[in-house]
């Protein structure tokens, strides 16, 4: 993103935080939208974890799932579970439009990335379908991506990895019906990845289906490894 761009975009929280002033989602207190206590509260994961898709394990090694299906990524790590105060924030800030959560949020990643760095020459945020994007105004992944990228120092790519079909949600669906509605829905449009080691970023790794996907269209763009990185996963 252009430095026009970039203030471009906090000039607009600016004024919204006019317009709307901050309240913690948690606390309700007045003046910013995540506090530093809440935060604290949530659960981060911590290992053991799986060193594939990052599920907790009771002891190391590769959980039940990757020893029989293997996802098509080098990894898959998410920061804390999908409850409490992190499902709060995710919602308000994916489905009502908050914005601005996408400060904390990704402040959230770096401060994950510095102390569990993960091989990345790029990051690639996980695309909307063009529809959905419009529909939304905004890809919350985009958003968490450039946020991260400015903290770490890493290029953001955007438009080299795209959704070339349009699907249901996911919300609702099984583990498989969830790989067979993104199967093929993913592509590399060009060479930008080629040889590039790949930061995906999505906001909630629940089955992997969605990353699994991107990681396969990756592969086929040439990149050279995938790792993903989310906010949050379930239990």
């Amino acid at each position: 993103m252009s430095e026009g761009t970039d203030l471009i975009e906090r000039t607009k929280v600016f004024l919204l935080d006019l317009l709307f002033p901050p309240r913690c989602i948690g606390c309700r207190r007045k003046g910013i939208w995540l506090c530093a206590s809440c935060i604290d509260k949530i659960e981060l994961i911590r290992p053991p974890i799986c060193p594939l898709c990052g599920r907790p394990v009771s002891q190391g090694g590769l959980c039940s799932f990757c020893r029989s299906d293997p996802p098509p990524l080098d990894g898959i790590r998410s920061i804390a579970y999908f409850e409490g105060i992190m499902r709060q924030a995710i919602h308000r800030f994916k489905y009502e439009n908050l914005q601005a959560l996408a400060i904390p949020l990704g402040e959230m990643m770096s401060d994950y990335w510095r102390r569990s760095p993960l091989p990345a020459d790029v990051i690639v945020p996980v695309p909307l379908h063009p529809h959905r994007e419009r529909e939304r105004g905004f890809n919350q992944a985009t958003l968490l991506a450039r946020e991260l990228g400015k903290r770490i120092d890493l290029p953001v790519v955007i438009g080299s990895l795209i959704r070339v079909r349009e699907t249901a949600p996911q919300v609702g669906l099984s583990a498989q019906e969830r790989r067979e509605n993104v199967e093929g829905a993913f592509l590399c449009s060009d060479e930008r990845l080629a040889g590039r080691r790949v930061l995906l970023i999505d906001d909630v790794c629940t089955t992997g289906a969605t990353l699994a996907a991107c990681g396969i269209a990756l592969r086929e763009g040439s990149a050279r490894s995938v790792w993903a990185l989310t906010l949050a996963r379930p239990r």
